[in-house]
């Protein structure tokens, strides 16, 4: 490595920290910032991203509403802001004013057209979500709500990483089997990344007939209320369909604020009263994949029988096994890892059983794939003994730096 690289490095290493501690700035001015997920498209998750921050807005709340779906932005659309530009203050970029309690930040303001595709790949979008969060002047606010694209690609693993702590996840389904099948993706996903879920919303549950008022369920009702309750996460309520709401998104007024005496609009603001308890209450985080729930297994990379800096770059794996209590070591395994290709260790150690790896540095891109299989990520360890390293994580006390890897 040449000296010009190495100061390249640095260089690149103190800018990624610099920008770090400007998001920290904006986002300690946010009480709670809450992603909106789906496992799959075609749910109605952009349409219950805005009607629930609208629904806090209304209830006297703060609210900024970001949408990082970078290839089909449709919050500009469904809040009648398409007509709407981006002005700058100084060095911030400034949001696009709903009411007095609303304010909303989508790449859909910077297009020229907006039937223009936007052809990213994921540093890309990276770059992007990190100034819509560094450069945006936000403000004080009690809740910033995230609406993510669908499944679990680079946007929400890149906004998770970027915000450090967020509060949680809602997550929307719809009734069928095959949406509800994607679900359980997502929930493993929030889990691999420390995230709390802090519940499922059952859209497009029912059919309110425009005439007489009834509710038929076309497609099924209660699945999504069923897989909370199997996967021990709260249900915070069925959406039905209304016409009316195609009405409200195709002129721009949100449904909860069109029609605020309607079936609908109840569900809505049933669904936000777990999110108004954060306030009160720090959320419970019984969902998530906790140590001591369960035997473990912990994966170690490693080279010339140190960590390695890089998981990709190790010539062996330290897998370690815990008791049935996941609190402390019973045996250690070490294993030669396959060929490293993309994808093929993440499988790999997903098929031996891994749950947790332990690493110094971690590219984007694979964290995403050791997400979707299953297996929690921790990343930026210090240079230890693997047995050190394992009985520091077991006990909490196991200390991370920066993650050195950035592709």
């Amino acid at each position: 490595m040449t000296k010009q690289t190495t100061q390249n490095q640095q260089a690149q290493k103190q800018q990624m920290e610099i920008e770090q501690d400007q998001i920290r700035h904006r986002m300690s001015q946010i009480k709670h910032k809450i992603l909106i997920l789906s496992g799959k498209g075609g749910v109605g998750k952009s349409t219950v991203a805005a009607n629930l921050a609208v629904s806090l807005s209304l209830a006297g709340k703060s609210v900024g509403l970001l949408d990082i779906d970078i290839h089909g932005p449709s919050i500009p659309k469904i809040l009648n802001l398409e007509d709407k530009t981006l002005m700058a203050v100084g060095d911030a970029i400034m949001p696009v004013s709903v009411s007095a309690n609303l304010i909303v930040m989508s790449i859909g303001f910077i297009l020229q057209d907006r039937d223009d595709p936007v052809i990213w790949r994921g540093p890309m979008k990276y770059h992007m979500i990190k100034q819509f969060l560094k450069d945006v002047e936000w403000g004080q606010l009690d809740y910033l709500i995230i609406d993510s694209p669908p499944g679990t690609g680079d946007e929400p693993l890149s906004v998770i990483q970027l915000l450090e702590k967020p509060d949680g996840a809602v997550i929307v389904t719809t009734p069928q089997q095959l949406a509800l099948s994607d679900v359980r993706k997502g929930v493993s996903f929030c889990r691999s990344l420390n995230l709390p879920v802090i519940g499922v919303i059952e859209n497009m549950s029912g059919f309110i007939c425009p005439k007489c008022g009834r509710n038929t369920d076309i497609f099924k009702s209660g699945g999504g209320e069923n897989m909370a309750l199997e996967m021990n996460i709260p249900f915070l309520g069925r959406i039905p369909i209304d016409p009316q709401i195609v009405d409200a998104c195709d002129s721009g007024q949100p449904y909860i604020e069109k029609y605020q005496n309607t079936i609908v609009a109840n569900s809505f603001n049933e669904a936000i009263k777990p999110i108004l308890e954060l306030d009160k209450k720090e959320f419970d985080k019984t969902n998530l994949f906790q140590k001591g729930d369960k035997k473990m297994r912990i994966a170690i990379p490693l080279a010339q029988g140190k960590l390695s800096l890089h998981f990709g770059h190790c010539d062996q794996f330290a897998i370690f096994e815990t008791d049935d209590d996941g609190s402390r070591i019973i045996s250690r395994n070490d294993e030669t890892p396959p060929a490293h290709a993309p994808g093929v260790l993440p499988k790999w150690l997903h098929e031996i059983g891994v749950n947790v790896i332990v690493a110094g540095g971690m590219g984007q891109r694979a964290q995403q794939l050791f997400t979707q299989n299953d297996i929690q990520v921790v990343i930026g360890a210090q240079a230890s003994t693997p047995e050190e390293l394992v009985s520091a994580y077991l006990q909490n006390t196991l200390a991370t730096g920066d993650n050195i890897c950035d592709h």
